[in-house]
């Protein structure tokens, strides 16, 4: 059993979450090299070119962390709770499940992060999660994984109740909602969230699926849907101690960080009812930031999307930011 308090910490907005990086930067990267010439998205793993997709996510985390040498980065980045050794820290790893094939994240992305897990942090590879307790039955076979890594599938599903703070307010349900029972009782101690760049026909929600998003894998998908107060329930939800991490209940401020990467898998960017190869990446820390900054920045402004600016300007000020905060001018930066 859960134990599920009448009040919990509420997140201080615009307080640090990522301790060694710029919780306001995105880095981005984009390489036609990447994907061999002629690529079908229906197969799109086969063309995937491993090399190149891990050189430029180590030239990411070089970029994010603001560091020279790779190994030195993902360390960075990669950070453990205080009194655990890195052999007893438990990942989960989000990935977009929803789909078949071209929908999901490629195996040289996923594979990437468990190999700088284990070979250069310390991570024991029966200690890495990959799951999305709503879609996870539609997971593929991940080609070149770390020997020993769990593809858990939905790894149990929305088995625990927690609750969520403000701005959603749910009288039914009295503010909880279900979410994944290992976030919600700690055993998780690193959230890696992986999402693909992807259109999505709810305008209400910006008319875009991305690192939010993701987290509809996380938390139960139901109430995110409301075109009443849909929006507030995907800010609430990316708001909680199960996605940030534990927080100090009388200050607000995270004391250690769970989720501690967010990367967009835009190789093949997917509209609503279309897509295009477009080759690139992205990663940081904060996931609105980084939605934020590849919705207007790559989506809108590179791809001309119809983005609805109202969702993106909310994403930014129900965080405490403003584009004004964001480094680079407000651009992403690329590598």
């Amino acid at each position: 059993m859960i134990f599920i308090p009448k009040a919990r910490a509420r997140w201080a907005t615009k307080t640090i979450v990522h301790p060694n990086v710029d919780n306001l930067r995105v880095v981005g990267i984009t390489d036609a090299k990447m994907i061999k010439p002629d690529a079908s998205f229906y197969e799109l793993d086969k063309f995937i070119v491993k090399e190149a997709v891990w050189d430029n996510l180590d030239k990411l985390a070089c970029s994010l962390s603001q560091t020279q040498n790779p190994q030195e980065a993902w360390r960075s980045i990669f950070i453990k709770p205080p009194g655990k050794s890195w052999s007893d820290v438990v990942v989960a790893l989000k990935f977009n499940g929803a789909g078949t094939r071209g929908y999901q994240t490629s195996s040289a992305i996923i594979s990437k992060i468990c190999h700088e897990l284990i070979n250069t942090v310390g991570v024991k590879s029966y200690n890495i999660h990959i799951y999305d307790a709503v879609h996870g039955t539609y997971m593929k076979k991940f080609e070149g994984l770390p020997e020993g890594c769990r593809v858990e599938e939905r790894w149990g599903g929305l088995a625990a109740e927690t609750l969520i703070s403000k701005p959603w307010s749910d009288v039914i349900n009295k503010g909880k909602s279900k979410c994944l029972k290992q976030l919600v009782d700690g055993s998780v101690d690193i959230l890696i969230n992986v999402a693909k760049c992807k259109g999505h026909p709810f305008s209400h929600l910006g008319g875009f699926t991305m690192a939010m998003k993701n987290h509809f894998g996380s938390f139960h998908p139901y109430w995110g849907h409301s075109p009443d107060n849909g929006l507030d329930y995907l800010i609430a939800i990316n708001q909680t101690p199960e996605i940030l991490g534990s927080m100090d209940k009388r200050t607000g401020k995270v004391l250690y960080p769970r989720q501690q990467l967010c990367l967009i898998d835009g190789l093949w960017t997917i509209g609503s009812f279309s897509g295009r190869q477009t080759n690139f990446l992205a990663i940081g820390v904060l996931a609105p930031i980084v939605d934020y900054q590849v919705a207007t920045k790559f989506l809108r402004d590179r791809m001309e999307w119809n983005v609805h600016a109202p969702v993106t300007n909310r994403i930014l000020s129900d965080f405490g930011y403003s584009e004004s905060d964001l480094p680079n001018g407000g651009k992403i930066i690329e590598v």
